[in-house]
C-alpha cells in the first residue's frame, strides 16, 4: 500500500494494531466497487452490553458528503443488529436532528446547554428516543454556533463533550458523533473524546484533496488531546458505478488508504433525501431498498472491525 506520507503511515499503522479485521469469507468470482473480492460477512451476534461505549467521530470538514445520512443509517442499522446506540447531533445546523424527525427550533434545551452550561442541565433533560428502538439522540439546533465563543476562554474547552458524555458511556455500545463541516472547536472535542473516526467522502475529486487536510487534523488531536485516537475507515458515498470519475477517484482512495476504505459504498440513490424528508432513517423508510442494504452491510463491518 502507498501513503500519503508519515501521517498516512501512522494511521495505517494504529488502524492495523487496533482495528484489524478477523478473517472472512472471500469469493473470488466477485469484485465489489473498491477492486477488491467482495467479503461476506456474516449477521453479528447478540452484543453483551459489558463494555463501555466506543465513541466514533464522523467527520469531514466538506459538506454534502453524505456524513450526517450514514450517522443516521449507520446508527439505525447498528440498532436492528441489536447494539444500543447514541447519536449526538453536533452541527448547529440540527440536520441530524432534523432528520429524525425532532422539530428542532423548537427545543429548549439541546447539545449547547451540555456544553456551556455543565451542572446546570441534566444529560437525561436532553435526551430524547427516536422512532428507532435502541437508539436515542442528543438534539441540536441554532443554538449551537455560539458554543465555539462561549469555550474560547474556558479551561479544557476541548474536553467539554467528553466530560457532558462521560455518564453515558456505560448505556450504550456505540455513540456516534455527527460533526460539523469544519475542523473548529466543536470537532476538536469530537476528536478529543473519540475513540476513531469514520470519514464520509463522497466519490469526488475535492473531496479526494480534502482528506489530507482532515488527516493532518486527526494526527494533530492525537499529538496533543487524544494519543488513542485512530482512524477507524473512509466510506465512500454518492458512488456512481456508470461514471468514470467516480470509478478513477475510488480506484485512487484505494490505492492511498487499502484497508481503512470499508468494503461497503453507499451508491447515489433519490432514496436518501426522502427518508431525510419523512424523518426517518433508509433502514425503516425503505427497508428492503439497496441504501438501507449497504448502511447493513457497513454496521455490519463496523461491529466486526471493532469487536462489539
Amino acid at each position: 500500500m502507498t501513503t500519503t506520507g508519515g501521517a498516512g503511515q501512522r494511521i495505517e499503522t494504529a488502524a492495523q494494531t487496533l482495528w484489524e479485521a478477523p478473517d472472512v469469507v472471500h469469493d473470488s468470482k466477485q469484485v465489489g466497487p473498491t477492486g477488491r473480492p467482495l467479503r461476506e460477512i456474516p449477521v453479528p451476534p447478540e452484543p453483551d452490553h459489558t463494555a463501555p461505549a466506543l465513541i466514533v467521530a464522523m467527520c469531514n470538514q466538506k459538506g454534502g458528503v453524505g456524513k450526517t445520512t450514514s450517522t443516521i443509517n449507520l446508527g439505525a442499522a447498528l440498532a436492528e443488529y441489536g447494539r444500543k446506540v447514541l447519536l449526538v447531533d453536533l452541527d448547529p445546523q440540527g440536520a441530524l436532528s432534523a432528520g429524525l424527525g425532532v422539530a428542532h427550533h423548537d427545543l429548549d434545551v439541546t447539545v449547547h446547554n451540555l456544553l456551556v452550561g455543565p451542572g446546570k442541565v441534566n444529560v437525561d433533560d436532553v435526551l430524547m428516543n427516536t422512532k428507532v428502538e435502541g437508539m436515542d439522540l442528543l438534539p441540536s439546533n441554532i443554538d449551537l454556533s455560539a458554543a465555539e465563543i462561549q469555550l474560547v476562554n474556558e479551561v479544557g474547552r476541548e474536553q467539554t463533550l467528553g466530560r457532558a458524555l462521560a455518564p453515558l458511556r456505560n448505556r450504550y455500545d456505540y455513540i456516534l458523533i455527527d460533526c460539523q463541516p469544519s475542523l473548529g472547536l466543536l470537532t476538536v472535542n469530537a476528536l478529543a473524546c473519540a475513540d476513531g473516526v469514520i470519514i464520509p467522502m463522497e466519490c469526488e475529486y475535492f473531496s479526494l484533496r480534502g482528506l489530507a487536510l482532515l488527516n493532518d487534523t486527526v494526527e494533530k488531536v492525537r499529538d496533543r488531546l487524544n494519543p488513542e485516537l485512530v482512524l477507524y475507515g473512509i466510506v465512500v458515498t454518492m458512488f456512481d458505478a456508470r461514471l468514470l470519475h467516480s470509478r478513477q477517484v475510488m480506484t485512487r482512495v484505494v490505492e492511498v488508504f487499502g484497508d481503512l476504505v470499508y468494503d461497503t459504498v453507499i451508491s447515489r440513490t433519490v432514496r436518501f433525501p426522502d427518508a431525510s424528508v419523512a424523518g426517518e432513517p433508509i433502514t425503516t423508510w425503505a427497508p428492503k431498498s439497496g441504501g438501507a442494504e449497504a448502511y447493513r452491510a457497513m454496521a455490519r463491518e463496523v461491529i466486526q472491525r471493532s469487536g462489539r
